[in-house]
């Protein structure tokens, strides 16, 4: 693997595509919780700003988050079964970002104004709809599939967490 194609997927036993997954799936959920609160009248000129700055950082962090996801997507052999739940994964996702932007532009009188309506709204919470249906899927290529995990039960904690790659690898691990 070269060295540009290592520092955008991640080292072996440690791929980037899912610490990356966290933030952005963060940033959404806290986006969906203010637009609800917002609605809902709870400091609503505050909920909607942080509605609106929640979806801004959750599209930012998208972009490297799907980049590595995507390189990950490229080393699946096509037509499996695993490459199959890879594209339902990509494809809810990709889904999931287009809502979140509609959301965003639409909402934006609503952010200037500091009052969310209800379409921007119904917006994020079907963006986050779909954003849980696309990490039950990711969580089924990791948990099911066992994508980019060693399963070295045995492996010291020290050279488990080493950011320069496990030690004492064996050719046939994966």
């Amino acid at each position: 693997m070269s060295v540009l194609l290592a520092l955008a997927k991640g080292r072996r036993g440690h791929p980037l595509h899912p610490p990356f997954t966290d933030a952005t799936i963060g940033a959404y959920t806290v986006a969906s919780a203010l637009g609800v609160l917002a609605v809902a009248g709870v400091r609503e000129a505050r909920t909607t700003s942080g509605w609106w700055l929640a979806l801004l950082v959750g599209l930012c962090l998208t972009v490297p988050t799907a980049l590595a996801g995507l390189l990950d997507w490229l080393s699946i052999t096509r037509g499996t079964p695993l490459w199959r739940v890879a594209t339902a994964h990509l494809t809810a996702m990709v889904s999931a970002t287009v809502f979140f932007l509609i959301a965003l532009l639409v909402g934006h009188h609503d952010y200037v104004r500091g009052s969310l309506g209800g379409a921007p709204l119904a917006l994020t919470l079907f963006g986050f709809a779909l954003l849980t249906l696309g990490g039950w899927l990711g969580g089924t290529i990791v948990f099911v599939y066992g994508m980019r995990v060693l399963a070295k039960e045995d492996e010291p904690a020290l050279s488990a967490v080493s950011p320069s790659g496990l030690r004492g690898e064996r050719a046939d691990s994966s």
